[in-house]
């Protein structure tokens, strides 16, 4: 028996690409970040071929009900460099989500992306949106389910009253 079996590499031309709506309040953020990762890198479909960007669109809706486990909301940090000397600043998660928390999600996601020549495209292809509604609904996005954890693994959701809490002090 003779087969010919030859690896299949995909060309640029023969992308096609898909819309995928995540919501970001179904699970936490890392799963959601994962899931968000698979889907720009294009990495479950068959035809996946490591230096072709073959990704998809995604958008994800909810950024602002993010779940966080854990005292994350006020011990993960976020550090920011100026450029000039002593210009480090650094912000909770808390404060984050209170400013922009879409920049939780999009930092979550560039640190799951390779860092090559095609990272910055498939960064492009993500849209983040901190309510339900989205600007996308004519490309008509399918929903995907991203699994949440056990109910038994998660100690402490947070909402966005208890957040203001504990970012002010509790004042």
């Amino acid at each position: 028996m003779v087969v010919n079996a030859k690896t299949y590499s995909q060309k640029p031309t023969e992308v096609t690409r898909r819309w995928i709506l995540i919501d970001a309040s179904t699970a936490t953020l890392g799963r959601v970040s994962t899931a968000i990762a698979k889907y720009l890198i294009g990495k479950y479909k068959p035809t996946y071929t490591p230096h072709i960007d073959a990704g998809d669109y995604v958008v994800v809706i909810n950024a602002e009900k993010l779940v966080v486990t854990g005292a994350k909301e006020t011990d993960k940090m976020y550090y920011h460099h100026s450029g000039f000397p002593g210009g480090i600043s650094d912000r909770t998660l808390g404060q984050m989500r209170l400013r922009s928390p879409e920049k939780i999600i999009e930092l979550a996601v560039k640190g799951m992306i390779p860092v090559n020549k095609l990272s910055a495209e498939r960064m492009k292809r993500l849209r983040i949106f901190t309510g339900e509604n989205h600007t996308h609904t004519a490309q008509t996005p399918e929903k995907v389910e991203v699994n949440p954890p056990k109910l038994s693994n998660i100690k402490t959701t947070s909402t966005s009253k208890n957040i203001e809490e504990k970012v002010s002090g509790g004042k």
